[in-house]
């Protein structure tokens, strides 16, 4: 028997062995939280901490909570029957979603653990040769520079990196595009960037970047790092210029822990081989860059709420507000004695991060006093260290005004 034959099979068994409640169970179609506070109220975060921190990793609201308990009580009752009744389906919901949140086609998304395992799908699929030219930046996080380092160590390529800007909170689109064109050659195979950098909070300008690189080198392929742009930003992911996107779904989505995409173009697709094998048999080259195995199935089906859920939310609404929080904190932090403020004012080159400095201090001893005050802040794993908070849906004004205060008498 094929395995859609068998999955057929398994499901009509199910619902005879009296799992059809489990099996039926819908796509919650709840309606958005009537306020901000009601958003708020569907997590379990810890009400005596302010959290400004879930740009590193969310907690998940109930509507996801709910699915994972879900599916994981059906694996829990009948793990093979479960499994093999309900993958393909499931699955299928969460790429339907992810496209319909992303403007996309599910027929170009794969889905991954991570934007760590999905930039390493793409970059160890591209098929490159001794001297072939790939450009990043000095800005990118680890994750992108090593898996380009290991790309280059197995196939000769030149991997190079160019810094987009000497000020961030000075940063301008001319400056990055510029930096950009200089840095450009016409046979570069592989442009690679982040959408917005953890390490400073800047946003780049990926439409007017990847229309100046590829009038340079027009067949270039653009990938970024979308992660700390994906559930802030109101865009169509395929309006980018992007041929390949990857990001985790459990920081600013709201998703699972251990989820991810990776949307890719036709272009994309086409330039690129598969490292692990698939176990979805769906025929389109997105799906052969799910990687197979078993995983967290409960975590990777339950996506399909965040999904539903950060949709329900508006786009334009969500942007707004965490733009709108995100404002007040870098006024807050611009008129603050003995703050430096690295993160550009401007909505159009910053996002949902923000990153300074307190005169005579370190940043970790910034993020440890602010703990004492029961302000979660994190650090920027970069050479030049900042601290760094994240005003997010889930956080008020009076949260804002409450890591203000305490920054102040530091």
């Amino acid at each position: 028997m094929d395995r859609r034959g068998f999955l057929v099979r398994s499901g009509l068994a199910l619902v005879a062995a009296g799992y059809g409640d489990l099996l039926r169970a819908p796509l919650a179609e709840a309606a958005p939280p009537a306020s901000w506070s009601g958003l708020r109220a569907q997590f379990d975060l810890d009400p005596h901490w302010v959290h400004l921190g879930g740009l590193l990793l969310a907690s998940h609201p109930a509507p996801v909570r709910q699915a994972i308990e879900r599916h994981r009580r059906g694996l829990d009752r009948n793990p093979v029957h479960y499994l093999h009744g309900n993958e393909a389906a499931l699955e299928a919901a969460v790429v339907r979603e992810a496209a319909a949140y992303t403007g996309a086609r599910a027929t170009d998304i794969a889905l991954t653990d991570s934007t760590t395992m999905g930039l390493g799908l793409v970059y160890n699929g591209l098929g490159l040769r001794r001297g072939d030219d790939v450009l990043t930046t000095t800005h990118d996080f680890y994750a992108t520079h090593e898996a380009l380092r290991l790309k280059a160590v197995r196939t000769g390529a030149s991997v190079r990196r160019v810094q987009l800007y000497d000020r961030p909170q000075a940063a301008s689109t001319d400056e990055i595009v510029g930096a950009i064109r200089r840095a450009v050659r016409p046979h570069t195979r592989v442009l690679a960037i982040t959408w917005v950098h953890s390490s400073t909070g800047v946003k780049l300008p990926v439409r007017a970047i990847a229309a100046a690189a590829r009038r340079i080198a027009p067949n270039l392929l653009v990938c970024v790092d979308g992660v700390h742009g994906f559930g802030v930003e109101n865009e169509r992911i395929p309006d980018l210029g992007a041929d390949f996107f990857a990001a985790g779904c459990h920081k600013w989505l709201f998703g699972p822990r251990g989820t991810g995409i990776v949307w890719g173009s036709g272009l994309g697709w086409a330039a690129v081989q598969p490292t692990i094998p698939s176990f979805t048999q769906d025929g389109t080259r997105a799906g052969a860059f799910t990687p197979g195995g078993f995983h967290s199935f409960e975590h990777r089906w339950a996506l399909a709420e965040a999904f539903a859920l950060h949709r329900s939310l508006g786009k334009p609404r969500v942007a707004a507000r965490i733009h709108a929080l995100n404002t007040r904190l870098k006024d807050g932090l611009a008129a603050s004695d003995g703050v430096a403020l690295y993160t550009p004012r401007s909505p159009a080159l910053s996002a949902g991060l923000v990153c300074f400095d307190v005169r005579g201090l370190s940043a970790q001893e910034v993020v440890d006093r602010l703990a004492a005050r029961r302000i979660v802040a994190t650090v920027t794993p970069y050479a030049n260290s900042y601290a760094r908070l994240a005003p997010g849906l889930l956080n008020t004004e009076k949260d804002v005004d409450a890591a203000l205060a305490a920054i102040r008498e530091l």
